[in-house]
């Protein structure tokens, strides 16, 4: 599902006052991290993944990975903490503008 710019910048709105629900560690991208991270996308649609500390092109392919195998959208990355939206089917609790 691609998300409109309106879309987007809706959802920044919504992630500003979040924490991170999912903190990498050093060993990156394991099925532990990728089992939390669809558990969060379950259970609140929109979170922020505080990456690990490694150099730039880590995180952006650390980053690759949690969004392929979870279906999920980047709305934002800044830094070392990424916003993932991904809207859950069954129970939707954001509604976004067109």
């Amino acid at each position: 599902m691609a998300l409109t710019s309106s879309q987007i910048r809706y959802l920044r709105g919504l992630a500003h006052p979040l924490k991170p629900v999912l903190l990498m560690g050093g060993k990156g991208v394991t099925a532990g991290v990728l089992k939390e991270l669809e558990q969060a996308l379950d259970d609140h649609e929109l979170i922020k993944v505080r990456l690990s500390g490694g150099d730039r092109a880590a995180r952006v392919a650390d980053l690759g990975k949690l969004v392929e195998s979870s279906h999920a959208e980047a709305v934002q990355t800044i830094g070392h903490i990424a916003v993932l939206f991904r809207r859950n089917d069954e129970k939707p609790q954001i509604a976004l503008p067109k």
